[in-house]
């Protein structure tokens, strides 16, 4: 394969190396091109990595160089590494061929491998969910801002939409924008307080850490607001109806279980319609079965690793442990609920062989509906210090084969990057225990 590496000056202006080709990174290993690369959507951008210094392959030699110095335009520059940031859809299988140099800890993205291959700019990435409802085209539209006054002006001093102001228009956040654009998926922060402390955390970072990409609610909502934000979505929404507590600018939402439970039955009082999910740790067992007793119908499971190390060390639980994740997933199948999972994957980690029994055997066990594949946002280098040692271990087989053997292990298994809703749901029904 010839893709050609790329390289950035520090000012992000990205261009191909004359000759060196291009190189990708599972885990801590460092390997040629391989594998099919997709055009980069049109969608996706290219991101440099301040302080990365790019490694290719010389083409003649067959040998890794580093590129510690590059001329561009006749000045002599520091190069950067390149890496693509993908639109919603689609899932990493590579990470960008990098070593590192004098930079900080990388901001929280899911950096993708990335090269330039018969004139125009490849990644190594899969496309896993192809529903349309979940376009860019469709969101931060120039009318936006209006439709946030409007929709404000509905519900007043409501602290639901007033945090979501600022997911929609500041962060870009695709599910509190669809709060205001009256479809599909809505979102419910109701959390200030959180009992894991992940390493990659988007809302709460440590002093020296790379800063969070958001700010976390800072006052929780009383029931009345979130329902009344809930009701009017599930009657308005177009097309399918959802609402999900659980975001990413909040923490934990089974820390305020009674208050969301409250919020529930509230808005089942006032409508049937839709579903009402939860995007969770799954840390309070008993908090996660009192929502569903108040109507709860999804909810989706955050995790790592299906080994209680590694999901211990990146998840840093606080007064819970895996087991509690695990009952907590059995309970919501006992509930007849909708079971998925948030996997954080991480190519060269998720991906080992005995990374991936644990999760098959998780899914067969528990006989989980989908698996939501999510590129962890992370520093590469950071994630990985977190899983040096820990696992189940193996050989990497890549995030292709991965996948396939999910589906192989577990032929019901909707594989995607979106929720679904109610009448998306039941297709393959998965065998009894």
């Amino acid at each position: 394969m010839k893709a050609k590496l790329l390289i950035a000056d520090p000012k992000g202006r990205v261009v191909e190396h004359p000759y060196l080709l291009a190189t990708l990174r599972s885990g801590h290993d460092l390997v040629p091109a391989q594998d099919r690369p997709i055009a980069l959507p049109s969608d996706a951008k290219l991101a440099h990595l301040p302080g990365r210094l790019p490694v290719g392959v010389n083409p003649d030699t067959g040998e890794f160089e580093l590129v510690r110095e590059f001329y561009l335009e006749g000045k002599r520059i520091v190069p950067q590494a390149v890496g693509a940031l993908l639109p919603p859809g689609y899932t990493r299988t590579y990470l960008p061929g990098e070593v590192k140099g004098d930079g900080p800890i990388l901001p929280q993205w899911a950096y993708t491998a990335a090269a330039w291959l018969n004139g125009r700019a490849v990644t190594w990435a899969l496309r896993t969910d192809r529903r349309a409802h979940w376009s860019t085209h469709d969101h931060s539209t120039p009318d936006l801002k209006k439709k946030v006054r409007d929709h404000m002006k509905r519900l007043p001093n409501n602290r639901v939409l007033e945090q979501l102001k600022t997911c929609a228009l500041v962060y870009r956040c695709f599910t509190s924008q669809n709060v205001y654009y009256c479809r599909d998926e809505g979102a419910i922060p109701a959390s200030t307080f959180c009992n894991a402390r992940c390493v990659g955390c988007i809302s709460d970072q440590p002093e020296g850490s790379a800063p969070a990409s958001h700010a976390r609610i800072d006052e929780g909502p009383v029931a009345q607001e979130m329902a009344a934000m809930a009701v009017h979505h599930l009657v308005h929404a177009r097309g399918r109806a959802m609402v999900s507590f659980g975001q990413g600018c909040e923490g934990e939402p089974l820390t305020r279980y009674k208050v969301i439970a409250q919020a529930i039955r509230l808005i089942r009082q006032q409508t049937a319609r839709g579903s009402i999910n939860i995007n969770t740790n799954g840390s309070l067992t008993h908090a996660l079965g009192a929502l569903f007793d108040s109507g709860l119908d999804a909810v989706r499971v955050s995790l790592n690793s299906a080994h209680p190390e590694l999901y211990a060390a990146y998840y840093k639980p606080q007064k819970y442990s895996w087991h509690d994740v695990e009952a907590s997933i059995a309970l919501a199948r006992e509930k007849k609920g909708y079971v998925a999972l948030n996997l954080l994957l991480f190519p060269g980690v998720t991906d080992r062989q005995g990374e991936i029994d644990a999760l098959v055997k998780l899914i067969r066990a528990h006989r989980v509906d989908q698996v939501q594949t999510r590129s962890l946002a992370i520093d590469p280098l950071q994630y990985l210090e977190v899983a040096d040692g820990r696992g189940a271990g193996g050989k990497a087989l890549g995030v292709r084969a991965m996948l396939k053997r999910l589906k192989e292990k577990a032929p019901w298994l909707v594989i995607g990057n979106f929720a679904r809703g109610l009448a998306e749901r039941g297709a393959k029904k998965s065998p009894q225990k």
